[in-house]
């Protein structure tokens, strides 16, 4: 199996990631590409994409060299794959403010922030190189951009609706320009962030951060 090129549908249901990545096990079939995964992500915790070999990534996943090529066409595959696989999981974790539902703005905002905090953390080394990789992959920035314009233009039609409901503040900014910055200010932070050693005191104040800043922006001052 070749790894498909072309930008991905995304989902649109709840999220069911974030978890650190685990030691991949040899597999066989489908299994194999996962285990490919995995093994990338575990080496991309030290070293950039260019620094690993075909050979660590089929040994890794308890494979030939040969099986490898079956399932990708090279290891800038694997991290396009790898990407797919976790730009899915951060959209995802935005789905519960853009249906929050009887929660309130603020314990909608910052649960979903805190998925994608969590995910961030979780898999900072390959986002991180997926980002890098994205200034000299075209297929890398076709996937960002995507999953960029799918981030603004959801947050722009919630903002947009809570507006029409008398919930949010008018604009401007208009909502598409206020949803393009506060997007983008997520992907800045949480990069830099992943940075940074492991601390849950910075991930809450990050969070707690974030949050405040869309909940002022969108709803006002006064939003709880």
């Amino acid at each position: 199996m070749t790894v498909r090129r072309q930008p991905p549908d995304w989902p649109a249901g709840p999220p069911g990631a974030g978890e650190p990545p685990r030691a991949p096990r040899p597999a066989r079939g489908e299994g194999t590409t996962q285990a490919i995964l995995d093994t990338a992500e575990l080496l991309l915790a030290n070293r950039s994409l260019h620094e690993i070999g075909i050979d660590e990534l089929a040994a890794g996943a308890g494979v030939a060299r040969s099986t490898f090529y079956l399932h990708f066409e090279s290891r800038e595959d694997v991290l396009y794959a790898l990407s797919d696989r976790l730009c899915r999981e951060i959209y995802t974790s935005a789905v519960v403010w853009f249906r929050r539902g009887d929660e309130s703005p603020k314990e909608a905002v910052e649960r979903a922030l805190t998925h994608t905090v969590a995910l961030w953390r979780a898999h900072g080394p390959a986002l991180r190189a997926s980002v890098r990789g994205r200034e000299t992959d075209p297929r890398l920035a076709e996937l960002w951009r995507d999953i960029a314009r799918r981030f603004m233009r959801s947050a722009a039609v919630q903002i947009e609706s809570e507006r029409n409901a008398g919930l949010a503040m008018p604009g401007p900014p208009s909502a598409r320009a206020l949803a393009r910055v506060l997007v983008m200010m997520n992907e800045a932070a949480c990069y830099q962030q992943t940075l940074l050693p492991p601390s849950p005191e910075w991930d809450t104040e990050l969070i707690d951060t974030l949050g405040t800043i869309w909940v002022r922006s969108i709803y006002g001052p006064d939003a709880v």
